[in-house]
């Protein structure tokens, strides 16, 4: 059980870590963050605001205890936000170190989806499959 808690925990903090120190670059309006987002991928400069408190609270979500079902929506939308950004690079093609920018997301993605798999009980809404005999 220790080693899944550790795996649990060590997942986690590298979903957490890229995902809420990439909000706070977004919400500071770091240039290079800012200068990706709408000269490179076309989005509007307001959705780096947008996605960058998302970014923050869902980081925060993950990591503090309790709130089950808040966690549920913040792994959900970090998955969405990984993904998405891998696929908006990908369209875009030549985008500064290509094929980091594709496929560090995924990598993100995974370990979203490996923390999510791992968590205790306590980080649970409930059963997901019931092995109860109908």
């Amino acid at each position: 059980m220790k080693a899944k808690s550790f795996v649990y925990w060590m997942t986690t903090i590298l979903v957490a870590l890229p995902i809420g120190s990439g909000g706070v670059a977004q919400l500071a309006h770091v240039q290079g963050t800012v200068d990706g987002f709408v000269h490179v991928l076309g989005y509007p400069a307001y959705f780096v605001t947008i996605l960058g408190v998302w970014k923050v609270l869902g980081a925060i979500a993950i990591l503090v205890p309790g709130f089950p079902r808040l966690k549920e929506w913040a792994y959900a939308g970090i998955f969405f936000d990984v993904t998405g950004a891998a696929a908006s690079c990908a369209a875009v093609g030549g985008y500064g170190a290509y094929a980091f920018h594709v496929i560090a997301p995924l990598i993100i993605a995974g370990l979203c989806v490996a923390s999510w798999a791992l968590r205790p009980q306590s980080r649970k809404i409930g059963v997901l499959f019931s092995t109860a005999n109908t």
